[in-house]
């Protein structure tokens, strides 16, 4: 998984409340297992006048020239509601987003993102809508700074950095690129160290499994 650290990009703002994982990546654009295949599919619903001819809707902003490349996604509140499913994760990365910026999250959406390198920023909606209207003067030119190691989000230069909080194991996680199970190998020593301790204490339950 590739660590977050710093990332600048272009942001396209969709300010719509409550997008789903339905909206992101509809069931009949789940045509794949793996995590390859499915930037077409992402917000079809929305993307596209006729998803099955693929006739884009010039009115999206994700099919709009000026946002081209936009690697930050500025959202509405309870972003990733929903079904569960991964796929509206890998849909943004594979489309290449690296972060989310929404009011709110939900809980599963934002789980699903941490275990795949995407950051996930909740902040004020006030806060929110200064970057929207910063982005949307010159969307090429006014890109957006976020910086995971100060928590920080830079925009218009004559502002404040914008401060966002993050969960310590997750920020850890995604400036390291480690998924759980590579975080719990960083603790091998301490596992084998306890599994020591543990079969002098308890051999029978070794015995058995060995």
């Amino acid at each position: 998984m590739t660590p977050f650290t710093k990332h600048r990009g272009l942001a396209l703002p969709l300010l719509r409340d409550n997008i789903d994982t339905d909206a992101i990546i509809p069931s009949r654009e789940m045509r794949t297992v793996s995590r390859s295949g499915l930037a077409v599919g992402l917000f079809a619903p929305w993307r596209y006048l006729d998803p099955e001819a693929r006739t884009p809707n010039p009115e999206f902003a994700l099919n709009q020239s000026e946002y081209s490349g936009a690697t930050i996604l500025l959202a509405g509140d309870n972003f990733g509601c929903g079904s569960s499913r991964e796929h509206a994760v890998w849909a943004l990365m594979e489309s290449g987003f690296r972060a989310v910026i929404a009011p709110s999250f939900a809980t599963i959406f934002r789980n699903n993102a941490l275990r795949n390198g995407l950051l996930t920023v909740a902040l004020a909606q006030h806060d929110l809508d200064e970057l929207v209207a910063w982005v949307s003067v010159a969307p090429a030119r006014h890109t957006i700074q976020l910086d995971l190691e100060a928590c920080t989000i830079e925009s218009d230069p004559e502002r404040e950095k914008k401060v966002f909080s993050v969960d310590p194991t997750a920020r850890d996680m995604l400036l390291k690129g480690l998924d759980e199970i590579g975080l719990t190998e960083q603790l091998s020593d301490l596992v084998a160290c306890f599994e020591d301790q543990d079969q002098a204490r308890r051999p029978w339950v070794y015995l058995e499994s060995n």
